[in-house]
């Protein structure tokens, strides 16, 4: 049976494909979404990929998360430089949780430095395009493993 993961996304990134291309890539948010699903279902994973705009709505997914032990890939996008709300809620993880970004935030805007997510994540894997995402839920795939190994 393969394993729940979530993918969220925030702010924005369903326009993905208009938005700053020269940053984000041609890819839509339907080209990441198909891209998610297909990764998943090599790794054996029944991944379900959600984008909002809305904070408060991104909080009650991880609490989702956290109330049923789901890995989750979250890509914060603008939350993760000032959403103490968003993680305090991460911090309540009961499954793995990789940060992941498109671009590399570190080489970008001086505001964009800081993430107050990546202190409470598994890890954080940016500025490989949509290749993060793979990444990503290959990283999940292998803690998911080893966690079974371990019972």
């Amino acid at each position: 049976m393969s394993s729940r993961v979530l993918v969220l996304n925030g702010p924005n990134l369903r326009r993905l494909g208009t938005r700053e291309p020269d940053v984000y890539g041609a890819s839509t948010f339907d080209d990441l979404v198909a891209l998610c699903r297909e990764t998943g279902r090599r790794l054996d994973l029944h991944v379900e990929v959600r984008q909002t705009d809305d904070e408060a709505e991104m909080i009650r997914w991880v609490h989702e998360a956290a109330d049923e032990r789901l890995p989750v890939v979250i890509n914060p996008a603008a939350f993760t430089h000032y959403s103490y709300g968003l993680r305090d809620a991460l911090a309540q993880r009961t499954a793995p949780l990789v940060e992941v970004h498109i671009s590399n935030p570190a080489a970008r805007e001086e505001f964009r430095h800081t993430s107050v997510v990546a202190g409470v994540a598994t890890g954080t894997i940016a500025g490989f395009g949509m290749l993060s995402y793979v990444l990503a839920l290959q990283a999940v795939a292998e803690l998911i493993a080893q966690d079974a190994a371990k019972s």
